[in-house]
């Protein structure tokens, strides 16, 4: 399947690109976030060899490490980001929590967004 065809990065694109100045860009087999110039969350397909589909997202510090230990079946440390606080929710299981997908991606926006940005997520912008 191409990764354009892959529903799953669909539904996150919808989610992600719906957030405040948001755009989309192609990342090798993979695809990227941005507000503004800042990544703020990865569509990853097999990232460097680990065989999982997963959307990885900045995480408030510490939480990364917490959200794997209390979930390692669905939540995972990707290489290379977790060292920056960024955790991976894996999406290629039997069910996918889309709300909790929305939710993962929506406060990694926050973490990364400008601050007057983030702020119209919660004043109805």
């Amino acid at each position: 399947m191409h990764l354009d065809d892959d529903p799953r990065l669909s539904r996150v694109a919808a989610l992600c690109l719906a957030l405040p100045e948001t755009t989309r860009q192609p990342f090798g087999l993979h695809a990227r976030f941005l507000v503004r110039a800042k990544s703020f969350a990865y569509y990853m397909d097999n990232h460097h060899g680990d065989g999982i589909v997963g959307l990885c997202c900045k995480a408030a510090p510490g939480m990364n490490t917490a959200m794997v230990a209390a979930d390692p079946a669905r939540f995972y440390l990707p290489a290379y980001l977790a060292s920056n606080g960024w955790v991976g929710l894996r999406l290629d299981g039997d069910a996918i929590d889309w709300d909790e997908v929305a939710a993962l991606a929506v406060d990694s926006y926050r973490l990364i967004a400008p601050k007057r940005l983030a702020a119209r997520l919660t004043d109805g912008g």
